[in-house]
């Protein structure tokens, strides 16, 4: 069969669709359908001759019609998915032939199938909607790309500590396989792509250095506590991670600055910032919840809040629970207010709000968490537990990381709930001397009375 082909207009900034069809009317109709859109397109009429055409050039995108003579749409896009498994695949069927529809779903695993005739306006959108997702599969590979070499990086500055004795040590196996597994369940959503973003206003202020990660994961943790479903859980934990990037467009000043001590005009930029980032997040139809979630966290409980002064349960329930956590570890790295509060007294200030700035079952579920013994070696379930904040010489072994060990530059060294012992201690306080920074653990203590 002949191949036919058409160029795209001058500068076209689009993908490449390959058309299959035996009539030429069909064909013709998809090219100027196309086209016009800025699409660059080609077309063949048969499944052989469109394979032929793809063994020469790449294609983002092709759209088979279900019967034709020769080859069928079905052994073609399994053809395809074999040889090109990137390349997305259209079926456009003119037939009420749910076995031949089912065939291409399960061997060529079509993105979607098109029923003739089509209505221009849902294929381009169904086009549309294909190319993009292709794009953030790619993008999505180049960023895991990007998160291994600096993991190479890591490895590479790791091997030249002065008193490292071992290729790895226990730790950093344990960081690296936390990384790896991490890697593993986000190929199929956009989680590292929110860590990117995430990291990208952690180093506008060294404060928050860490902060996106503990807010999501006590987030997580009080909506587990509060028996939200799954998605929900997910939702929050996501918000957690993003619920920064809102301030993406703040000066030095303001990013640097507490929120009690901010003027009028600083206050009416900082309440934007959740609204801001629900319209980053909004094209996103996976981030939608999330978007909601981090779009309502400055809204108070008794409806003194911003942007729309929701009042108590018509709060999102993600909201609520990521005001609470955000809140909690905002005072204790000076976010809030002018100064730094121990964990007790920001737990105090989260209770004294309850009913008016917080909702009181979130401040409750607060409370009754930071009440449980961490399950971990080397501490008693029946000890009452206390969190410190200690420089590395202070450290003991069989001490436990109560949150995340993170480098002033934002790097994450050890993962909560690590035991110490005397070879990691030597390797922190010759850390320490490497960067000529000293270095606080946030531990947690079986025996307060015994502190160095």
């Amino acid at each position: 069969m002949t191949v036919l082909s058409t160029n795209p207009p001058p500068n076209a900034q689009a993908g490449a669709v390959l058309c299959v069809d035996d009539e030429p009317s069909i064909l013709s109709a998809l090219r100027r359908l196309f086209r016009a859109r800025g699409l660059q397109v080609k077309v063949a009429e048969s499944g052989q001759a469109a394979l032929t055409l793809m063994e020469s050039e790449t294609f983002d995108l092709v759209i088979s019609d279900m019967r034709m003579p020769e080859m069928d749409g079905v052994v073609f896009l399994e053809q395809v998915r074999q040889r090109w498994p990137d390349t997305m695949r259209l079926l456009l069927t003119g037939y009420a032939d749910i076995s031949s529809i089912m065939g291409a779903i399960n061997r060529g695993e079509i993105y979607r199938y098109i029923a003739k005739p089509w209505d221009d306006n849902d294929i381009i959108l169904i086009v549309q909607a294909a190319l993009q997702q292709r794009a953030m599969a790619i993008e999505q590979r180049r960023l895991q790309a990007l998160v291994q070499q600096q993991n190479d990086a890591l490895k590479a500055f790791n091997a030249s500590l002065e008193l490292k004795v071992e290729e790895r040590t226990a730790e950093l196996k344990q960081a690296n396989a936390s990384l790896n597994n991490a890697n593993e369940r986000l190929k199929n959503n956009f989680i590292t792509s929110i860590k990117v973003f995430t990291s990208l206003i952690e180093l506008r202020n060294s404060k928050l250095a860490g902060h996106s990660r503990r807010v999501a994961d006590l987030a997580r943790r009080l909506a587990q506590r509060m028996d939200l479903n799954s998605r929900q859980i997910q939702e929050t934990f996501v918000a957690g991670l993003l619920h920064e990037i809102g301030k993406v467009g703040f000066d030095d000043i303001l990013m640097d600055t507490p929120i009690v001590m901010m003027n009028t005009r600083q206050l009416e930029g900082y309440r934007k910032h959740p609204t801001r980032a629900a319209q980053m997040l909004m094209p996103l139809d996976e981030l939608k919840g999330a978007a909601d979630t981090i779009g309502s966290h400055l809204e108070r409980f008794d409806g003194a809040g911003y942007p729309q002064q929701l009042v108590g349960q018509h709060i999102p329930v993600g909201a609520r629970i990521l005001s609470v956590a955000c809140d909690y570890d905002s005072l204790q790295i000076g976010l809030l207010g002018q100064c730094q509060l121990p964990v007790a007294e920001a737990l105090a200030v989260i209770v004294r709000g309850s009913g008016r700035r917080y909702d009181p079952v979130v401040v409750q579920a607060l409370v009754a968490l930071l009440g449980e013994p961490v399950a971990t070696s080397g501490i008693s379930q029946a000890d009452k537990l206390v969190e410190l904040s200690l420089g590395a010489a202070e450290l003991h072994a069989g001490m436990v990381l109560s949150r995340d060990f993170i480098t002033p530059s934002g790097l994450l060294m050890l993962t909560a709930g690590h035991v110490f012992d005397d070879a990691v201690i030597r390797k922190i306080i010759s850390f320490e001397k490497s960067i000529g920074t000293r270095l606080k653990a946030d531990v947690w203590r079986d025996n307060p009375g015994t502190l160095p």
